[in-house]
């Protein structure tokens, strides 16, 4: 299409108004734009120069088009994204008079089952080594609350010291929109904590205070993007093959207790899910695992 033609000259006062009126954010207008330019090259391809051309019919062509090129079906629900906003623009301007993609149903997304580890390789995170400074010890403390517990890693570096209770084994946690909920540890994870508060925390703070139970070593909040780093350097020391992040941790935790028997609405309130559906994804997890060991250990597996 040339750069004349009314397509490109509305999809720059579309992009135009994205920024201006709608105010996003430079990626995502970039986004917007280069899944519209790849479409304008579709219907130049068609012969197509004017907006009052495009039919359902095109943009289901062009849809297709997407889906031979192996373009995946998140893509592409971007991609029909995009030309709904563009349309629904071309109508409120009076360019058209319809939405010509406004029937047009976004392609099914599969999520991904999330990524687990087995009660074995958790074990080989957890495994302590050696020498065990004040950073080592206070690593370890999250690592093991993280696990005990499937809390957020942003629930976990926010956790103020008054909010863990050694004494009930439980750690009280602001979630999402401000829920807050009371979730058990076990007594590993409440050990690692009680050593970790009375002789690694107090070296850290060297007679400073902070509210927040898990510290740097210069005594301020631990950030999400620290303990990162924090469990790709385990991952490494402790020889774990797979990636591992906090999500891993708290996807392990939810999935093993399935595994154990614990009820999906007990597990629902620890993980701090306002819907039970949100939950349900750790059952096929379970599920999968469960025809792992079958296949791996049944005789006619």
């Amino acid at each position: 299409i040339l750069k004349t033609s009314p397509l490109i000259q509305h999809l720059d006062s579309f992009l135009q108004y994205l920024v201006v009126h709608r105010r996003l954010s430079r990626n995502t207008v970039e986004s917007y734009a280069s899944d519209l330019h790849f479409f304008l090259a579709f219907l130049g391809l068609q012969g197509v120069q004017t907006a009052d051309a495009i039919t359902p019919d095109l943009a289901r062509d062009f849809l297709a088009v997407c889906y031979q090129k192996n373009i995946n079906a998140r893509s592409n629900a971007r991609r029909l994204s995009a030309l709904r906003a563009f349309f629904e623009y071309l109508v409120v301007q009076q360019i058209r008079p319809d939405n010509p993609v406004a029937d047009i149903d976004s392609p099914k997304i599969v999520s991904g089952l999330p990524g687990v580890l087995t009660v074995a390789e958790v074990e080989q995170m957890l495994r302590l080594p050696q020498k065990q400074s004040p950073l080592v010890l206070r690593n370890w403390a999250m690592l093991h609350l993280l696990y005990a517990t499937g809390i957020r890693v942003s629930e976990l570096v926010a956790l103020p010291v008054r909010d863990c209770s050694l004494t009930s084994g439980h750690v009280r946690v602001l979630g999402k929109g401000d829920k807050e909920r009371m979730v058990p540890f076990n007594e590993n994870a409440g050990n690692r904590i009680e050593k970790y508060l009375n002789t690694a925390r107090p070296t850290l703070l060297r007679q400073r205070t902070s509210p927040y139970l898990f510290i740097t070593s210069r005594g301020g909040k631990m950030t999400r993007h620290r303990f990162w780093q924090i469990i790709q350097e385990i991952v490494a020391a402790n020889g774990v093959a797979k990636p591992v992040s906090p999500k891993t941790m708290r996807h392990s935790f939810a999935t093993h207790l399935l595994a154990g028997g614990a009820d999906l609405r007990s597990v629902q309130i620890m993980l701090g899910h306002a819907d039970i559906a949100t939950t349900q994804i750790y059952t096929h997890v379970a599920r999968e695992r469960l025809k792992d060991l079958h296949a791996q250990h049944h005789p006619r597996g």
